[in-house]
């Protein structure tokens, strides 16, 4: 009879042991996706925070381009209150857009595009935007690693257990997903 309780509290001990190991496991890698999450907030907020000022830089040259102006601004509020993944990417995507609309209206312009502010808003967002996608391959790194130990066996018998969930990918721009055209 001692054996067998001495058996049962092995076994007992190995699965604690094995749960808490599975558990710290993903705990490492959840705060990995979150931590890559935030940097993409931090590179989001930086570019939206750009975008008043590109705004007051155009409404000189192109006031009668209010329209575009207004979607630029909407799509930057919806970025500053976005908090889930999918928002926040959705947000950024709607925000590329109308910034890509906005950026053609330098070339409408030709007072605009010379002017040194817009310049150096264009190319700062430039920069913000190739660390917003560096970002997002880290996180859609984080998230693949995540996502795996989240289904595969035997950790996806301990993530249910345990109550962990898959993460989402920060999805790019419809229009970084399209082929490139090339025109001569």
């Amino acid at each position: 009879m001692s054996a067998l309780l001495i058996g049962i509290v092995i076994v007992a001990a190995l699965f604690a042991i094995i749960l808490i190991l599975f558990y710290n496991s993903f705990v490492a890698k959840k705060l990995k996706v979150e931590n890559n999450f935030s940097q993409i907030k931090i590179q989001c907020k930086k570019r939206f925070d750009l975008v008043p000022n590109l705004v007051e830089t155009v409404k000189g040259y192109a006031q009668h381009e209010k329209e575009t102006l207004e979607r630029v601004t909407i799509a930057r509020s919806a970025g500053t209150t976005a908090n889930s993944v999918r928002d926040l990417a959705k947000a950024n995507n709607q925000l590329t857009e109308t910034l890509n609309k906005l950026f053609a209206l330098g070339e409408q312009y030709p007072d605009l595009k010379a002017n040194i502010n817009f310049g150096k808003l264009q190319d700062e967002l430039v920069n913000i935007e190739k660390a917003i996608a560096a970002s997002r391959s880290f996180y859609n790194d984080s998230v693949m690693i995540y996502n795996k130990a989240v289904r595969s066996f035997p950790g996806n018998v301990f993530a249910s257990l345990l109550k962990f969930k898959e993460a989402e990918f920060f999805d790019a721009p419809e229009s970084e997903m399209e082929n490139v055209r090339v025109k001569f």
